[in-house]
């Protein structure tokens, strides 16, 4: 009985602290993504992705990982939750800042702080707000990409018509919503080629392979392509079970076939 015991602690034990090694990875998983109409005349547009980093310091390793090999840096929400200190937020601004201009939505866990404060320091930093605006790239050629971003969807501050009427018509358009759900709002004549989100971190912790949400993934909708991630940070626990943490390096080319189907 007391082997039985131990035996479970042991195993008790082991699986926490797998479950904590897998809240703090590093993870840059990469993807290639293929679309028949985008810009050939961009070649190619590199995105360096990060979602949800709550109470986390971003890792020298990632900054290294992507430093050098991206166009630009995407912050999918909940930079900062209640609690973490704005210098950790600035710091990490400072990192993110060593890989390309930064740009950001709003997520739920953002408004918990002074956010009035947070969008200062946004501002400060040099790092763009997309809420329910958008941003334009040209190519020499004339050709058109859109990044556009909404506010925080939870608290019914999103306003994609905003979004859509701030960016060109005819430009391949790119969203970022915090919330993966902003994707029953797009329509075909929308013409998002692509969403980033993150809010739901994968489910975090999934038991016997279930959970209230599923696994970081991209996948093909009706009208537009998903990118859901597991996010870099946790709230509540820093725990996590077949979810674990990542962040993204996303290469968009002109082509036929997209290899993550």
């Amino acid at each position: 009985m007391v082997i039985f015991f131990l035996l479970v602690v042991f195993i008790g034990v082991c699986l926490l602290l797998y479950m904590l090694k897998g809240a703090f990875l590093n993870k840059v998983v990469e993807h290639e993504l293929l679309f028949h109409d985008f810009p050939a005349s961009f070649e190619k547009v590199s995105i360096f992705f990060i979602s949800d980093i709550h109470r986390r310091s971003i890792s020298d390793k990632v900054i290294r990982q992507v430093k050098g090999k991206t166009d630009m840096v995407i912050i999918g929400g909940d930079l900062t939750e209640k609690g973490v200190p704005f210098e950790r937020v600035k710091e990490n601004l400072k990192k993110l800042k060593q890989v390309g201009p930064v740009y950001f939505v709003w997520g739920n866990n953002d408004y918990e702080v002074d956010f009035h404060e947070l969008d200062a320091i946004l501002l400060d930093n040099g790092v763009k707000v997309l809420d329910n605006t958008s941003v334009t790239f040209e190519s020499s050629s004339g050709e058109k990409l859109c990044l556009l971003g909404v506010d925080d969807l939870n608290q019914k501050r999103d306003r994609l018509d905003l979004a859509l009427l701030d960016a060109e018509i005819n430009s391949f358009k790119v969203l970022v919503s915090h919330y993966p759900r902003i994707t029953e709002k797009i329509l075909p004549e929308h013409n998002i080629r692509l969403v980033l989100s993150g809010h739901t971190h994968g489910g975090q912790i999934h038991i016997f392979g279930y959970s209230p949400y599923e696994r970081g993934k991209i996948k093909k909708l009706k009208n537009t392509t998903l990118l859901i991630s597991n996010g870099y940070g946790t709230t509540a626990i820093p725990l996590r079970l077949g979810a674990p943490a990542e962040c993204h390096l996303i290469i968009m080319k002109n082509g036929q076939t997209n290899h993550f189907l």
